[in-house]
């Protein structure tokens, strides 16, 4: 007997026939003797519906109130699915992430957890229940419910998988695995059996859309095997777990690519080049909660001052240039420019460690395809280069072929349309 976590996303109880198809897995994995723990977030758009009717209210929304909306839509999904369990006859009951033990900080709308307590999971798998948790949720201190952010329902599933050292956690979603690209951009991208959690965390942290960031880091530090599969077929989908020395995993060369078109360029030009100074100008960035990536310095014609450029999220641009041009005297820089119209291509593979050639590929594909390059950025298994954003999706397919990715076989299906 296995306990496994499972975790459906919203595509996949998007409405009545989805969550019969959910329920109708979830009892047959129960039935064949294991214990089941499934994490399941709002149907379909009902967060988006949500936040939509929100803005018409007010466009200023109290955190606290926002937060207590949100977390609606999960209760709405985990007591619909445990009827819909019920009705097949297999014990269940369903919790909310604070009935659940999801303990979180004090930050509302991307809530950080701190402790995990599933008391009542665990008494509904002794008493032979399949236990239905609501993603995307817990509680703070002050006792009140909190959301986790984008993505949330994973980090739940992964952070339960961790606390109940659970023997897998399946991660369904709309798609059958984790593919060499986005099959929405390249249909010919190839599904990956399997995939060591530092690519994995490489492509979810550069656009990837799979897998969520949090969710990764959570697995991989807790050592929690992931396994993404299709809640809309059975295919075997991609196992994501570090290799053994008794099962060795062959590292490719490339694993996948990854791409982000929601990323921005702030520019901060004639920078007083002296020591401190970007110390101090990423600090006013952070200060607002910017997470910055690609950074590319460049020196001026004057030699006093330099040019510092940096990608961060399209969301964040607007609060970052705002505390960049307040604190314009104390950074002493001449000029700011924003640029949305970017896009980010990520190649990632840990056989980049060891193999040649990768770089000059990479830019040749891009020259044969007339596509200048703005920004590069490295780290031991990925490249990122930054282009125009409306070439992304030409740069992305141009790449892929260009390194061998493209299936032989049938074109990747997208049964969802979301891609989670």
């Amino acid at each position: 007997m296995a306990l496994i976590v499972q975790k459906f996303g919203g595509s996949s109880v998007a409405d009545a026939t989805g969550l019969a198809r959910v329920a109708e897995r979830i009892a047959a994995t129960h039935r064949a003797g294991n214990q089941v723990v499934a994490v399941v977030s709002a149907m379909g758009d009902t967060t988006d519906d949500l936040l939509d009717l929100a803005a018409q209210v007010t466009p200023r929304p109290p955190a606290r109130e926002m937060d207590i909306l949100l977390t609606a839509g999960e209760r709405i999904s985990m007591s619909l699915l445990a009827m819909a369990i019920d009705a097949r006859g297999v014990p269940v009951r369903s919790y909310t992430g604070q009935q659940a033990g999801v303990l979180t900080d004090t930050t509302y709308g991307k809530a950080q957890i701190v402790k995990l307590a599933p008391e009542r999971i665990v008494q509904s798998l002794d008493d032979g229940q399949v236990a239905i948790v609501a993603g995307f949720q817990g509680v703070n201190e002050a006792n009140d419910v909190t959301t986790l952010g984008r993505g949330g329902s994973d980090t739940t599933a992964v952070a339960l998988a961790a606390a109940l050292k659970a023997d897998v956690c399946e991660i369904y979603t709309d798609v059958d695995g984790v593919f060499t690209a986005d099959p929405r951009v390249v249909s010919s991208a190839r599904r990956i059996a399997e995939i060591t959690p530092e690519e994995t965390l490489e492509l979810a942290s550069h656009g990837a859309k799979i897998l969520h960031l949090r969710a990764v880091e959570f697995a991989r530090r807790y050592s929690v095997p992931l396994h993404v599969r299709s809640s809309f077929s059975h295919k075997e989908g991609t196992w994501v777990r570090q290799p053994t020395k008794e099962d060795p995993m062959e590292e490719p060369v490339i694993a996948g690519i990854a791409h982000d078109a929601s990323q921005g360029k702030i520019t901060v030009q004639g920078v007083p080049d002296r020591p401190g100074v970007a110390a101090r100008l990423f600090q006013v960035c952070a200060s607002v909660g910017a997470n910055v990536d690609t950074i590319v310095q460049n020196v001026s014609v004057d030699s006093q001052r330099t040019d510092i450029s940096f990608t961060l999220s399209t969301q964040e641009a607007e609060a970052t240039m705002h505390a960049l041009r307040d604190a314009q005297d104390d950074l002493g820089y001449q000029d700011l420019i924003y640029t949305e119209a970017i896009g980010i291509l990520s190649l990632v593979g840990a056989g980049m460690r060891t193999h040649t050639g990768i770089s000059s590929t990479l830019f040749g594909a891009l020259y044969e395809e007339g596509i200048n390059i703005h920004m590069i950025s490295t780290s031991e298994i990925r490249i990122s280069v930054v282009v125009d954003i409306d070439e992304l999706q030409r740069a992305v397919r141009a790449v892929h072929s260009a390194f061998d990715l493209d299936a032989s076989e049938t074109e990747a299906v997208v049964y969802g349309g979301t891609g989670r």
